[in-house]
């Protein structure tokens, strides 16, 4: 296992994520805590020391089976993190009940490192509210150490992270982003990385493989990795590239099986970062993969100039390449919800006045449908 230093503390570069555990029924919350156990006990064996939950994983059960899992384990050999739920906003007057249950779910008595959890759009107002008291209470558990250290994820575009971070910088020490080598240009990523360094705030990796979406490439996209390292997995390539950024001390991968563990946790045994005419070859995949999903909206706003509903349609078109280059997912409708109901993709009465001027020839009306429908569907 390679490691990073983070302060004063040796962490792993891969770290155990608990969004997708093993499940031994239909239902999410129906964890295999047999399997979870062999999962934990091999990374620990094998040098994994940073163990990630939520509130939320598992509809509550994933704080419960890994803190059931690293009970065994020895609590000064490894970090154990986990988040407060401002992704309902019916949580946000219940720091002080929310975390201490937390503690009591995990069965510890604090928490090594502790998220505000997925700052974006949605939330961001009510996160800086301080009525709900949300980050002067948590500084008071940090004073009192039962939080050692205190970050926030994020899957808010560049400028609510900005926002934040003006409100709350300060006490931040590290900042989870969704980064991988589709992300890295496509939501921004290489902005949100490069704006925590300029704050010195490290970065822990959350989605590397964007949900499984990179540990399969399409053949001839395959082909062009193997030519260049024969030995190694596609999957692989996606922690390689994270290697590549020194702003990274930590990836989570939400292992969902004994031999996805192996497998990370053997990748991991070496730091090997893409040269750069591997990450030109993944910059030209990654643009092959683009240009056949999404539009190529280019955000000149010429459209924008001539739309009766005043529809925001750059954005939104950026939100339906979202959606649909991710097959579903749940960004696209959680920013849509921010959206007043009558700025939403199905006030489109289809006038096509914003064709008429758009440089790239993008059906704009289409677009609109489609996304409308997608979005009665979700």
């Amino acid at each position: 296992m390679i490691y990073s230093t983070f302060q004063d503390k040796k962490i792993s570069k891969l770290g155990f994520g608990a969004m997708r555990l093993p499940k031994s029924g239909e239902k999410d919350e129906d964890i295999n805590q047999e399997a979870v156990q062999e999962m934990v006990d091999y990374a620990m064996e094998h040098g994994v020391n940073y163990y990630d939950t939520a509130w939320g994983y598992h509809n509550g059960q994933s704080e419960i089976a890994l803190g059931k899992a690293l009970k065994k384990h020895p609590r000064d050999k490894f970090y154990l993190a986990s988040k407060f739920p401002g992704y309902d906003l019916s949580n946000m007057p219940k720091v002080k009940e929310i975390f201490e249950k937390q503690l009591e779910k995990c069965q510890v008595e604090y928490f090594d490192f502790y998220l505000i959890h997925n700052v974006c759009e949605l939330n961001i107002e009510e996160y800086l509210n301080p009525e709900h008291g949300i980050y002067p209470y948590l500084m008071e558990q940090k004073k009192n150490g039962r939080i050692k250290h205190l970050g926030f994820s994020a899957h808010g575009d560049l400028d609510v992270i900005y926002r934040f971070l003006d409100a709350y910088g300060e006490g931040m020490e590290f900042g989870q982003l969704q980064v991988n080598y589709i992300d890295w240009t496509f939501q921004n990523a290489k902005a949100k990385v490069k704006l925590l360094a300029s704050r010195n705030i490290p970065v822990i990796v959350m989605e590397p493989v964007r949900g499984g979406m990179l540990a399969k490439l399409a053949p001839e996209h395959e082909k062009q990795l193997k030519q260049l390292r024969p030995d190694e997995d596609t999957v692989a390539w996606a922690f390689r590239f994270l290697q590549t950024l020194p702003e990274v001390f930590l990836t989570l991968s939400g292992m969902s099986n004994l031999e996805q563990v192996q497998a990370n946790i053997a990748t991991y045994e070496k730091n090997l970062p893409l040269t750069q005419n591997e990450k030109m070859t993944i910059e030209s995949i990654v643009r092959d993969m683009l240009s056949k999903e999404i539009l190529p909206c280019t955000a000149c706003r010429y459209c924008t100039n001539y739309c009766p509903k005043e529809l925001a349609i750059p954005d939104l078109l950026a939100l339906y390449n979202e959606h649909k280059f991710t097959n579903g997912g749940f960004l696209a409708g959680m920013r849509l919800q921010t959206y007043d109901e009558d700025k939403r993709p199905d006030s489109c009465i289809a006038c096509r006045k914003c064709e008429a001027v758009c440089p790239q020839n993008i059906k704009i009306s289409e677009a609109m449908a489609d996304f409308a429908q997608m979005m009665a569907k979700s």
